[in-house]
């Protein structure tokens, strides 16, 4: 047929021609953005999933960021307690020093004094100085803060605490009772009566030592218990009189003290040696009688059994802790709280109300992606216990300084508080070795094969669209050819009007 009006081959040509120019755009596109997916219309289904991983892409970024971030933090808090560590056993030396006194002057002892004042001084500036980004870090900040403390709860300390809303409550139930290690010495009477030998010997030992002690007949109880008691802070065995006999029980609870009472020579009258029942009665205990003591009687205390917030504690004498993400405490019990079983009161041991630092390790942001840490207050007035005293003690005119105060007890403070410092140093170690150091090799897995996720869904493939691009070059110079040809065709009519 020869038609003019309509060149359907012509019409045909152009579509063709359209369609391989937009393949040839496409192609190009790609090629140039190196992006698979440009538009909505690309890919709709793909734009929505590369999207997603664009975006958990970007949050585990930050948070390997954040990450990096805790740990310079960290990295400033520990220059500071290792400083104040430093200065702790300096401390502990001069008290070791001035304890001899045979020897040293007056004004050495003064002189000496000094140095404590200024490393007590430098200790409250290190902690009050400590800071990162004018944040301060050693002085308390980030240490938790509390309310509600129960009668009972003689110490405590909050290492981390992860909750939502305004408060945590925390509940600790003595399910078994912290418990001194005892034996029961039965005289017969209010003084020692030989019924053989010259003297009565026996020796003393406790968790710190032992001493071997002699007593002559007629020797009356109380004697015996003073000299037993003189001896207490190198066994820590303390002794009473209690009726006919003498009550030994070691310083302080736990599984790791105890008490035995070994007859060396002499035998004297009574029922001899017991160890006490479960609820320190001794009347219808097993006794030994003490000439056959000589291999000795021991016994054991007992741990606290405790749980915290449902969780089962590991215990160390009247001090219970539990280590979970979300609430790691430490807590110790007075002696008459330890020894009762139940709640420590139906209100809580004590609420943490907020504080605490927070970090931010997870793409996503939700209560368990935070990592919290609290880091407390290194001031000379807070390193130490209530039972044994604080650091600041320590300072010219008060009760333990060098000059005329008691020694003893404040080596035991700076002890405690060296294992304090020692212990949130550990804390802040273990923090970044293993909380921020395995966060970030974990999120950088994860931003690596979420990447390579988003790349197989978003990215172009050079090889398929290079490809591509020459099979459209080829199709669109080739439509355009045969468009050519079908728009000339409709001129072979002119032969037909001759």
């Amino acid at each position: 047929m020869s038609r003019i009006n309509t060149n359907v081959q012509s019409l045909i040509g152009q579509r063709v021609l359209g369609m391989n120019q937009g393949g040839l755009s496409t192609a190009l596109e790609r090629l140039s953005t190196g992006l698979k997916i440009n538009r909505g219309k690309d890919d709709p289904a793909g734009l929505i999933a590369s999207e997603n991983l664009r975006s958990e892409i970007k949050s585990i970024n930050s948070a390997i960021t954040n990450a990096d971030r805790a740990d310079q933090v960290v990295n400033i808090a520990e220059g500071g307690l290792q400083e104040v560590s430093s200065l702790l056993s300096e401390l502990q030396g001069l008290i070791t020093t001035t304890a001899s006194s045979a020897g040293l002057s007056n004004e050495e002892k003064k002189a000496n004094q000094l140095q404590i004042d200024s490393i007590l001084q430098t200790i409250d500036r290190i902690a009050s100085s400590t800071s990162f980004q004018g944040i301060k870090l050693l002085n308390g900040t980030f240490d938790f803060k509390t309310s509600a403390v129960a009668t009972g709860v003689s110490d405590f300390r909050v290492n981390a605490a992860k909750f939502t809303g305004d408060s945590m409550k925390v509940d600790l139930i003595v399910t078994a009772s912290a418990q001194q290690a005892g034996l029961f010495s039965d005289f017969g009477g209010t003084q020692i009566d030989l019924t053989s030998g010259s003297a009565f010997v026996m020796e003393i030992a406790g968790s710190l030592g032992s001493r071997q002690l002699s007593f002559s007949s007629g020797t009356a109880l109380s004697d015996v218990a003073a000299a037993i008691n003189t001896f207490s802070d190198v066994t820590g065995v303390e002794a009473t009189v209690s009726g006919n006999g003498l009550r030994m029980v070691s310083s302080q609870y736990g599984s790791d003290q105890f008490v035995s009472v070994k007859v060396v020579g002499g035998d004297a009258s009574g029922s001899g040696i017991a160890k006490f029942a479960a609820n320190d009665d001794v009347a219808s205990a097993s006794y030994t009688t003490f000439a056959n003591a000589n291999n000795g009687v021991r016994d054991t205390g007992q741990d606290l059994g405790a749980t915290i917030n449902g969780v089962a504690a590991t215990s160390q004498g009247r001090t219970a802790r539990i280590n979970t993400d979300f609430l790691d405490v430490e807590i110790t019990l007075d002696q008459s709280t330890a020894t009762a079983l139940g709640a420590v009161n139906s209100n809580g041991a004590f609420s943490i109300t907020g504080g605490g630092a927070d970090f931010q390790l997870a793409g996503k942001v939700d209560i368990a992606g935070r990592v919290s840490l609290g880091i407390g207050d290194v001031a000379t007035r807070k390193l130490g216990t209530s039972s044994l005293g604080y650091l600041s003690e320590l300072a010219s005119g008060k009760g333990k300084n060098l000059v005329d105060g008691d020694l003893d007890a404040a080596q035991q403070i700076v002890s405690e508080a060296i294992r304090q410092t020692s212990s949130l140093r550990g804390r802040l170690g273990a923090f970044q070795k293993n909380t921020i150091g395995a966060t970030v090799r974990s999120l950088g897995v994860a931003s690596e094969n979420t990447a390579a996720a988003q790349s197989v869904i978003r990215d172009a493939d050079f090889a398929s669209e290079t490809a591509s691009l020459t099979r459209s070059q080829i199709l669109v110079s080739a439509s355009t050819n045969i468009l050519t040809m079908a728009n000339s065709q409709p001129q072979t009519v002119l032969q037909l009007l001759g």
